[in-house]
């Protein structure tokens, strides 16, 4: 669960909800009296979260409209709207319109200057996963136009953007609801042909089973693509694979890594993993934890499992909460143990890093590297780590 906060806009969740409320910050430029909550309701801690975050905002600002939006505004609509913090909520499919804020239709367009820049080319998700609730709050899914995307890429870059990341709901469905148009590496072979100074181009999170052959390749060969690749695995077990409806197995995700790393062994991978999901045995937990060392996963979200509304997987079996803490504390383990080799691997390699406002920037690989004092943010620069501490190459 990340959090990203403004003055004005706090965005909880996921990196689509970052790009959006990049854009609600835009539109609510000339207003000074509105605080906006980007909320996310992926798991129940996820709507505590959104809860705190409401009542921290209406501590900071007791005299400002208070305003929710984002998944929790729909999904758990009932509980957001009697807390007393609240004014009002904003429909999911409505934060980008400009009429929901009552906002000038023809008000200019702006893009914020960011060092990493997030354009949601994909909205919403037709699948139906049996844990996730998220389609209740973002709809069918939709993408956006080549045309729209490279326009946005172009304005972002007029920026000083160094790094475009590509984000969405189900990133890999991209197209699928746009006439002949074909998958998602079509959009990222054009996006790296229409911007040959574009210097870095990273993907969110994809589900693996729909990596097109173009796209894989890119992966292998393309240097501006980055050497990170984070997937939607949620689990290692088939049997609990299949409980959940995802429409891949163990060994799709084993074989897409194993292809891409023979030919990009640099490349980081990441995962989205639940623990303690509904009939989970001890057996399906150790699967789970073999494939963080089968996968090399360093880049790891442990999610424990938590029943949502309306979804099939509440009405199955349940396992005990503890249970789920501890396979879930266990699971965070052997990524870090994984994620620590990696770093120390990473130790007296040249990096190129692209700094951050905090002190810190990201490597390609999406290693957090230390920056010197002084060097700008935006400003992609070279360094050699000699050690690490907390997860941070210094």
């Amino acid at each position: 669960m990340t959090a990203a906060r403004s003055d004005k806009v706090v965005s909880l969740g996921c990196r689509l909800n970052i790009s959006e409320s990049e854009q609600i910050e835009a539109m609510l430029a000339g207003e000074d009296d509105v605080v906006v909550i980007n909320s996310c309701a992926v798991t129940s801690e996820a709507v505590r979260q959104t809860r705190q975050a409401i009542r921290k905002a209406r501590k900071a600002k007791p005299d400002a409209r208070l305003l929710v939006t984002g998944c929790a505004a729909d999904i758990e609509r009932e509980q957001l709207s009697a807390m007393p913090e609240v004014d009002g909520l904003i429909a999911n499919t409505r934060k980008l319109d400009p009429r929901a804020w009552n906002v000038p239709l023809d008000a200019p367009p702006h893009v914020p200057a960011r060092t990493r820049a997030f354009i949601a080319v994909q909205n919403g998700c037709d699948h139906a996963c049996t844990f996730c609730v998220i389609p209740q709050g973002r709809g069918k899914s939709r993408s956006m136009t080549i045309l729209d995307v490279l326009r946005q890429v172009e304005r972002h870059l007029d920026q000083g953007a160094p790094e475009i990341v590509l984000t969405g709901v189900d990133v890999t469905s991209w197209g699928h609801d746009l006439t002949g148009t074909p998958p998602l590496g079509s959009l990222i072979a054009a996006i790296l042909n229409e911007f040959p100074d574009l210097q870095r181009l990273r993907m969110s999170s994809l589900d693996g089973i729909e990596v097109d052959p173009v796209l894989e390749e890119l992966f292998c060969s393309e240097q501006r693509l980055m050497p990170h690749l984070h997937l939607s695995l949620q689990h290692g077990h088939d049997m609990i694979l299949k409980r959940m409806k995802r429409r891949h197995l163990r060994a799709d995700a084993v074989e897409l890594v194993s292809r891409i790393k023979a030919r990009r062994p640099d490349i980081a991978i990441g995962a989205d993993l639940i623990a303690g999901f509904p009939t989970e045995d001890d057996t399906m937990h150790a699967a789970n934890r073999s494939i963080i060392h089968e996968l090399e996963i360093v880049h790891g979200h442990i999610f424990p499992y938590s029943p949502r509304p309306n979804t099939p997987a509440a009405r199955m079996p349940q396992l005990e909460r503890p249970t789920i803490k501890r396979r879930a504390a266990e699971l965070r383990q052997d990524v870090a143990t994984q994620r620590n080799r990696w770093l120390a691997d990473q130790v007296g390699k040249p990096l190129s890093v692209l700094a951050e406002r905090d002190g810190t920037g990201y490597a390609p690989n999406f290693v957090r590297v230390a920056v010197p004092e002084g060097v700008s943010a935006g400003t992609i620069t070279t360094i050699t780590p000699t050690h690490f501490d907390k997860g941070l190459l210094q």
